[in-house]
């Protein structure tokens, strides 16, 4: 039996090559026999954390939006794999918000132990990924049952399209394949 894997695509444009990038390790999972839902945020209503807390105790968010239903996705998935372009050397404003608004896992019997990253930057660096590392890293790090198992990295890649042929696309597809 595959494991029930959660993608959460955090580019603010639709057929971004983060995006893209996500759909390749789907692909892959897809391929292993895993069960794969991918949720992008770009066409998403995902407001800010009010910080109120009340999730602690409820175990839900006071604010009913699409971040709501996603934190509860997440809490239910065995693996969780965000994709984010890297804008100024750190992960999207959109995926920062949606860390944010998983607050609600934290006092929960989250299922998931695996989590993955998928970057994209126009920067030809690979260590241009290194903030958007850190700042999940910062999430797992609440969740001591959750370990960051992979990141993939596609550098050079700025305008929509840039990443076909990229080789990160085949590193993405074969660690879904991997799991």
């Amino acid at each position: 039996m595959g494991k029930k894997i959660l993608i959460v695509s955090t580019s603010p444009r639709k057929g971004g090559n983060s995006e893209t990038l996500a759909k390749e390790f789907a692909k892959g999972a897809k391929e292993a026999g895993h069960s794969v839902e991918m949720v992008c945020l770009w066409d998403k209503v995902i407001r800010f954390c009010s910080g109120c807390l009340v999730c602690q105790k409820t175990k839900r968010c006071v604010i009913h939006d699409d971040a709501d239903v996603i934190a509860q996705k997440m809490l239910a998935a065995e693996v969780v794999v965000f994709a984010t372009p890297v804008y100024f050397y750190g992960m999207s404003g959109q995926m920062k918000t949606m860390l944010d608004r998983s607050n609600p896992c934290y006092s929960s019997d989250y299922a998931f132990r695996d989590i993955y990253l998928l970057a994209t930057a126009a920067d030809e660096q690979k260590d241009a990924m290194d903030g958007a590392v850190n700042g999940l890293q910062g999430w797992i790090d609440c969740f001591e049952k959750a370990k960051l198992k992979g990141v993939v990295r596609a550098v050079g890649v700025g305008n929509v399209g840039d990443i076909e042929g990229n080789p990160a696309l085949r590193e993405a597809c074969e660690l879904g394949r991997a799991l």
